[in-house]
Order: structure tokens, then sequence, then C-alpha cells
């Protein structure tokens, strides 16, 4: 199965349902799902912009979000350039709709989407 990586807060908010889109500066033709990724860097300045933005979202504390794996799935539904969202800011949007947590998965990451398989928890 396809796995795009994402760094963390950003891939807890799309599993969990608060943010419909990944802003990225390249396009996409892939539609589908796929399964969530999580580096091991953490956007610190993201997160206190969630905080700032957002208080309403029970973010967990920073060492709390889980990093190095798959972390949930998605499926992607469109690519847009413009959208009327409050998490739209990049150059291109993956919409993302029905996305949910799976059990960690540790593994390693690439750039753009890449292949994980072989392992029941990346199973949607």
């Amino acid at each position: 199965m396809q796995a795009l990586s994402i760094q963390q807060p950003w891939a807890w908010l799309i599993v969990n349902g608060y943010k419909n889109v990944e802003n990225r500066d390249w396009s996409t033709k892939q539609r589908g799902n796929i399964l969530i990724h999580t580096g091991k860097k953490f956007d610190k300045e993201g997160y206190e912009w969630i905080e700032d933005e957002f208080p309403e979202i029970p973010l967990p504390l920073p060492a709390e979000f889980q990093k190095g794996g798959i972390v949930g799935k998605a499926t992607i539904v469109d690519c847009v350039s413009e959208m009327d969202s409050p998490w739209f800011f990049g150059r291109f949007g993956f919409v993302m709709e029905g996305a949910g947590p799976l059990p960690f998965y540790a593994c390693n990451g690439q750039l753009g989407f890449f292949q994980v398989g072989g392992h029941e928890a990346v199973r949607p």
C-alpha cells in the first residue's frame, strides 16, 4: 500500500479528523487509500500555531506524539491549488477524507509516496 510521510503534529491532526488537507509544493494524481507515516522530526512552531489558532483541539504534549512509523490511513479525493479551509496554506493541497488512526507500525519513510506492506498493522 502507498504511504505518505507527514510531520507531526500535522499527521496526528489528519488521522484524528481535524485536518482535511495536506499541504505540499507539488501536485499529485494519486487518489484513493493511503497510509499516513510520520517521520522523526516534530514541527514545534506548527504545534504552537495550532495551540494559538485552535485552542479547542486537545493536542497531546509534544513528547507524546508517535514518530517514525505508520500512524493512520486516509483517502485522497483531490489535489487542489485553492481551498476554503483554515488548514490550506500550501501551493497544493491533497484533500483527504475518511482518515483514522491505525496501530503504530515503526518503519522508515521516504520522500513522496512510497510502498509499505507485509505487516497486518498497515492493512486498511
